[in-house]
């Protein structure tokens, strides 16, 4: 029988002596093994692509677990098919008031819209507002340790990571549940308030790691080829137009990462004292205070949720015909074409051939674009695709 041995040693470590070393006896102790490691590592140029690598290292390992738990069934075991205009998901701790807020902002009733996937429910609601359909979701209360599937937290981010946007609902009492929140999400390979990194890596069979950048860069390229060996990227091409971290550049080659919006809406003000409150517009001052039970600030959240989503209107106009100056199609802002061509027709994508643009996005009327084209407020489309 071909069996590897495995002898128990000290530290929760075996010993294989078929293998000759060490293992350690899961994933997590060897990622806290590296964050100590950072923690201890004084940073400076010389330092700089040895922290790169371990911050490479830690966050493939996390990569590793996220995978196995799915492969397990444990991971992501359900998803909810978007609609409306945009998706914004309601996140906080339990017992922060998110279905009142989702009752009273959409008018949804949990105890008969709610539908499950697995052991999870998710209540679903829908607020229209200036002309905007904005479809809502009620999840249950993040934890501490949800990015490790405490609470059944994975299923729960695997909805927030199909968002748009996340409205982080604080209790006055408990207003800094939001770095427990925040890190949750971090560590789960959502980045709240951030765009992808405008960074490009083309692999190719030979010639090593070239890199080239339009910016000064932090970075330097003992770093970026750390990093990149580190996933086993020996032959590559990188193209950076921005300065970026050694965090973003790992994210870049995850390719796995969610970007979502977020607002700040602190719960239950009408229960809080005067010097509570206070204190709360001092420690987010971008923030909301509401009162879900009350419905004070209600119609403020409604239209700092549409301002955060950054709709825009886009005309279309068939093919020779007058545009549709009455009806626009609306999205958010940063769509491009692809997206447009995925909301009006599921074959349009697949038969594009071109797009004519009039207004603010295009550099002369009727500029003919292609599927990245990105979109801006007014803008006239026209798609032809194949007959």
């Amino acid at each position: 029988m071909n069996a590897v041995l495995f002898l128990k040693c000290y530290d929760n470590h075996f010993f294989s002596p078929e293998i000759g070393r060490f293992q350690m006896s899961s994933i997590q102790e060897q990622i806290q093994e590296v964050e100590d490691e950072i923690r201890k590592t004084s940073y400076n140029k010389a330092t700089s692509h040895h922290i790169g690598r371990l911050k490479a290292k830690m966050a493939r390992m996390r990569d590793e677990i996220e995978k196995k738990a799915s492969s397990k069934g444990g991971g992501d075991g359900y998803s909810v098919k978007k609609s409306g205009d945009g998706t914004v998901t309601l996140v906080g701790f339990p017992s922060v008031g998110k279905s009142t807020l989702l009752n009273k902002i959409t008018g949804a009733k949990s105890e008969v819209a709610a539908y499950e996937f697995t052991t999870v429910t998710v209540v679903p609601g829908v607020l229209e507002h200036k002309g905007a359909t904005i479809q809502f979701l009620d999840v249950p209360g993040l934890v501490k340790g949800a990015s490790s599937g405490r609470g059944r937290g994975k299923e729960v981010i695997s909805v927030i990571r199909n968002s748009d946007m996340v409205i982080f609902l604080l209790d006055v009492f408990q207003p800094k549940h939001y770095d427990v929140l925040m890190d949750e999400l971090y560590q789960a390979g959502i980045r709240v308030d951030e765009i992808p990194p405008d960074v490009t890596i083309k692999r190719r069979d030979r010639g090593g790691v070239e890199i080239n950048s339009t910016v000064a860069l932090d970075l330097d390229e003992e770093t970026i080829k750390a990093v990149l060996d580190e996933y086993k990227i020996h032959n590559a091409h990188v193209l950076i137009r921005e300065n970026i971290t050694v965090d973003q550049l790992i994210d870049v080659v995850l390719e796995n990462r969610s970007y979502v919006r977020s607002l700040i809406a602190i719960n239950k003000v009408d229960l809080g004292y005067p010097q509570l409150i206070e204190e709360c517009r001092k420690i987010y001052p971008n923030s909301l205070l509401i009162s879900a039970h009350k419905g004070i600030n209600i119609e403020e959240l409604k239209d700092a949720i549409y301002d955060c989503l950054g709709f825009i209107r886009v005309y279309l106009k068939p093919q020779g015909g007058p545009a549709d100056m009455e009806e626009p199609l609306i999205v958010m802002s940063r769509t491009n074409i692809s997206q447009i061509c995925d909301r009006l027709h599921r074959d349009f994508r697949r038969k594009f051939r071109y797009a004519q643009i009039w207004g603010p996005s295009a550099k002369h009327p009727g500029q003919r674009v292609g599927l990245d084209h990105v979109m801006e407020d007014e803008d006239i489309l026209t798609v032809i695709i194949q007959k």
